[in-house]
C-alpha cells in the first residue's frame, strides 16, 4: 500500500511560495479544510492516516480521531494497524470517514472505499481526496490516478451518494506545478539543461513559477485538468 519509510507530509500550515508542492498543497489544503469543517462530524476514521496533517482540525469539531495506516508512521500517530481493504473495527461505527492522498497507493481501490462505506452510520459523510496529474511516487506502490467520473464511479458502486466533487488547481496550476517537476527530476546530461536546472535552484526561480502560476490560476481558472479532487459521498440514510 505505501512504501516504507517514506516522505509523509506532516503539517498542512508549513506549505510557503518556497516549497517545491506549494502549486499542489495550496488549492488542496483550501479544499480538505473547508470539506472537513462543513462535512466532518463525530467519531472520525483517517484511512491512510500517515502522520495526520490535519489532526488539528479535526480535533476542534469531532469527538473522537482514529487514524489507521498500514505501517506506522515516522511521527507515531497510527492507531490501528491494517491494510486499507481490511480493517478490523465494527459494522456502522463512525460518523466521519476521510482518507487523503491514499487511494491511488491501494492496489484494491475499491476496497478501501467498500471499507469507507461499511465503517459509517447510515446518513454519514466520507471525505476523499487523490490525484489526477501526479509525478510518479512512493514507487513501486503507486498504481491510479482519477477523473471526477473515475471517483463518481468508484463511490457509487460501493453504494455512496454524491454530495461534491471539487478540481484542486486548475490548468496553470498543472502546468506550474510540471515546469517544477521537470527541473527537479531532471536526470539530463546535456550541459544546457543541467546549467539550466542549477541556476532554476540556486536563483529560487521556482519561488518565482509558484507565484506567478498561482496568479494566472486565479485569474484565468479552468478546471479541465486538474492535480487533485477533494470528494464527499454520503452512505444513505435507508440501509
Amino acid at each position: 500500500m505505501r512504501i516504507e519509510n517514506g516522505s509523509r507530509f506532516e503539517d498542512y500550515k508549513k506549505i510557503t511560495k518556497s516549497d517545491f508542492n506549494y502549486l499542489v498543497y495550496t488549492p488542496l489544503i483550501r479544499d480538505l479544510e473547508s470539506s472537513i469543517k462543513q462535512y466532518a462530524t463525530g467519531r472520525v476514521i483517517d484511512i491512510g492516516c500517515g502522520n495526520k496533517p490535519y489532526e488539528t482540525i479535526f480535533q476542534v469539531i469531532t469527538s473522537e480521531y482514529v487514524g489507521c495506516d498500514i505501517m506506522q508512521s515516522s511521527l507515531q500517530k497510527v492507531d490501528v494497524l491494517c491494510p486499507a481493504n481490511n480493517i478490523p473495527l465494527p459494522d456502522n461505527s463512525f460518523d466521519t470517514a476521510f482518507s487523503t492522498q491514499t487511494i491511488e497507493h491501494v492496489e484494491d481501490h475499491q476496497g478501501l472505499v467498500n471499507e469507507a462505506y461499511r465503517l459509517l452510520k447510515p446518513g454519514c459523510n466520507f471525505i476523499v481526496s487523490g490525484p489526477m496529474y501526479w509525478h510518479l511516487h512512493e514507487e513501486p506502490y503507486d498504481f491510479f490516478r482519477f477523473t471526477k467520473y473515475g471517483f463518481q464511479y468508484v463511490l457509487e458502486k460501493a453504494g455512496f451518494e454524491m454530495v461534491e466533487i471539487k478540481s484542486n488547481g486548475g490548468t496553470w496550476s498543472v502546468t506550474g506545478q510540471t515546469i517544477i517537476h521537470s527541473f527537479r527530476y531532471s536526470k539530463s546530461k546535456n550541459l544546457f539543461i543541467r546549467f539550466s536546472r542549477l541556476l532554476f535552484f540556486k536563483l529560487r526561480l521556482y519561488w518565482l513559477v509558484n507565484a506567478f502560476f498561482s496568479w494566472l490560476d486565479r485569474k484565468d481558472y479552468n478546471p479541465v485538468n486538474t492535480m487533485n479532487y477533494v470528494v464527499i459521498g454520503r452512505k444513505p440514510l435507508n440501509v
